[in-house]
């Protein structure tokens, strides 16, 4: 990852908590991160010009929930091709993995079950097969 134009990654989770904890390990790993505890914010940081390598997603969120902002970043177009769209929920039911899946994600993981070290490694091999089967 080149230090003069690293790599953003989009943590989306209402927890500060946890979104302290994401940001400081993927910082730690020479990202740049951005990260929204409002679903509305985050809309509006991927309309914008940033381009993110990456996009983790909580589906349980005050306002719109994890679902809606995956409809929304498909209908609009919100990540490219490249982009990894990964879910990181406690929300661990088949239903709601199926549903994840509906919209064409690249990986689901349970934040109970999943430590930051593990959730960084999880997506950097995710990035890494999108960049490389490009």
């Amino acid at each position: 990852m080149s230090e003069e134009n690293p790599q953003k990654i989009c943590i989306v989770d209402d927890d500060p908590f946890l979104l302290d904890m994401y940001n400081l390990k993927f910082q730690q790993a020479g990202y740049e991160v951005m990260c929204y505890t409002d679903s509305s914010e985050a809309l509006q940081a991927l309309r914008g010009d940033t381009h993110f390598t990456a996009v983790l997603l909580d589906l349980v969120m005050p306002k719109t929930d994890g679902f809606e902002v995956l409809k929304t970043i498909r209908e609009e177009n919100l990540c490219n091709a490249g982009t990894v769209v990964c879910i990181l929920t406690n929300q661990g039911q088949d239903k709601d993995i199926e549903r994840a899946e509906s919209y064409g994600i690249d990986g689901y993981l349970i934040k109970a079950n999943t430590l930051p070290s593990e959730v960084l490694e999880y997506v950097q091999k995710l990035i890494e097969e999108k960049t490389n089967g490009q």
